[in-house]
Formats: structure tokens, C-alpha cells, sequence
């Protein structure tokens, strides 16, 4: 059993249209407010030798970085934090208010709590312009199919390649480049935290259509075999890229450094170099 298995379970209770888009929606004055929550852990998520500072800078941005694949600015961001050791607290508090500071949001609010191992639940809010909400629907045959930046550094380092410790340990949420991407209308996105390959098929799941990737043009981890480089970018977890497909005649937005990786097809299928991509990545996973 894993994660996106049991959503069905979720979604069979809340329905599916309220666990669409990595965060929920509603209006808030003249904007759009968008709201996300993650839970992270010392045993799944902080990595051997990563700081309580890092722990606490990787769990604001992982929701930082939902907020900005919405197209939205990150305004407020609410902290549980369950100690198994009260003295990373300070530590891991300063580390997620770095963060915070860096991409324009503010803690205000959380809970202590005790715990058997670290475990952070970060709650962030953001606003946007209506008319610039990107959500996963939306994509339509034709489109690009796009990713900032370079994938799978770091499963890289999970790999034995450590000079790509920061991408792990300390990962940049997207939050200028997402906004850009909304407000030069591209028509669908998500980040990337689990693998490209997962996020297609999660784009596929809410969009009807599919995703025909070439492997030339994907942006590669440098100072790795091509091979294992093509596998890291393609199912690596823990990169907070945006992928997003755009209209052909909006590509390239600037000041958002982009890859065009592929094109969205009619045929619900996800396919790199006209083989099927399988579908695997970073998943939660129960016996």
C-alpha cells in the first residue's frame, strides 16, 4: 500500500475535487487564498547528518514550495513541532523562520508537543490574483511540457554523490519563478518532490490527457553516468522544481530559467522516448 492508494481512501470521504492541487483554495477578498499542510519525520524525512536548523529550513520549504506551484506568494506559515530531544527546538525553529524570511512569509503561530522521534507539521498560507492561480488542471495536447531548474540532485546525494548536499539538506522552494509562471498563464503545475515521472502520472490522473517526454532533453545532474543521471532526474524524490506545461507561443517566461522536457499528447499515457514511463518515485509505502 502507498500514499497515493490510500488518497483514494481520502478522496472516497472528502471527495476529489478537494485533493486535486497541492493546496486547497478559496477566495479571500479581491484574491485567492491557497492553503497546504506537510508532516515531516526524523526517520523518513531528515536525513543522517543533516542539522535541527536544516530539519527545520526543509520543512517550511517543501510548503513553501506547494504554495508557489500554485502561482502564489507564501504569506504565513503555522509550526507544530513534537520533540523527542527539547533542545532542538531553538534550532529547529530558526531554521524554518530562514527560510520564511528568504521567501517572503512569517511564522505566526504552531504547537509544542512531545514526540518519540522529530516530526515537523508546517501549515502554509498564500495569496494570489484570480486570474493568475495555476492549478494541475488545465493542460491541453500541444502544450510543452517544462521544468525549472536540474532534477534529481538530490536523491544524488542519497546516492553517494554528497556534492549535491545542499539540494538535499537545504532545498529552494520556487516561489519567485511560480509567480512568474502564473502571470504569464501557463496552464498547469506542480512541483516535482516526488519525480517527474510521478508527477506526470499525478498531472495525467486530473487532466485527461498524457505527457511524451524526451530523454535528450532533460536536464541532467552533472558528474554522474548518463545513465544512472537520466534515472536520478526522471524518479529522484526530494527536488522542489516546478514542472508546468505552457502554450507553445508563452514559452520561454522570462526570468524563469526552464527546460522544455516534453509535450502533452490527447492519449492518457506517459511515455519518454515512445517507451512507457514507469511509474515510480518517492513514495510513502505500508506492508
Amino acid at each position: 500500500m502507498d500514499d497515493r492508494e490510500l488518497l483514494q481512501v481520502v478522496m472516497g470521504i472528502v471527495g476529489k475535487e478537494n485533493c486535486a492541487d497541492d493546496c486547497a483554495v478559496f477566495s479571500c477578498g479581491d484574491q485567492v487564498m491557497v492553503i497546504t499542510t506537510d508532516m515531516l519525520h526524523r526517520t523518513t524525512d531528515f536525513v543522517p547528518g543533516m542539522t535541527d536548523w536544516q530539519a527545520g529550513w526543509m520543512s517550511a520549504a517543501v510548503t513553501l514550495s506547494d504554495i508557489a506551484s500554485m502561482g502564489a506568494a507564501p504569506k504565513y506559515l503555522l509550526i507544530a513541532v513534537g520533540l523527542d530531544d527539547w533542545k532542538s527546538l531553538e534550532s529547529v525553529m530558526r531554521g524554518a523562520r530562514d527560510c520564511c524570511t528568504q521567501f517572503g512569509a512569517a511564522i505566526i503561530g504552531g504547537d509544542i508537543d512531545r514526540h518519540n522521534e522529530l516530526t515537523v507539521v508546517t501549515t502554509g498560507l498564500g495569496l494570489v490574483d484570480q486570474a493568475h492561480l495555476v492549478r494541475r488542471t488545465g493542460a491541453r495536447p500541444g502544450d510543452l511540457v517544462c521544468i525549472t531548474g536540474t532534477p534529481g540532485q538530490a536523491q544524488a546525494w542519497l546516492d553517494g554523490y554528497h556534492q549535491f548536499e545542499k539540494a538535499l539538506f537545504e532545498p529552494q522552494p520556487r516561489v519567485r519563478e511560480g509567480q512568474l509562471l502564473g502571470r504569464a498563464g501557463v496552464s498547469a503545475m506542480m512541483d516535482d518532490s516526488d519525480g517527474i515521472a510521478l508527477s506526470l502520472y499525478d498531472l495525467m490522473s486530473v487532466n485527461g490527457c498524457g505527457f511524451s517526454l524526451e530523454s535528450r532533453k532533460l536536464p541532467l545532474p552533472a558528474g554522474i553516468p548518463h545513465g544512472q543521471a537520466r534515472d536520478l532526474a526522471l524518479y529522484g524524490g526530494g527536488d522542489y522544481e516546478l514542472i508546468y506545461t505552457i502554450d507553445p507561443g508563452k514559452f520561454p517566461v522570462e526570468g524563469v530559467p526552464s527546460r522544455i522536457i516534453g509535450t502533452v499528447v490527447p492519449e492518457p499515457a506517459v511515455t519518454v522516448d515512445g517507451s512507457p514511463l514507469a511509474k515510480r518515485g518517492y513514495q510513502h509505502r505500508w506492508e
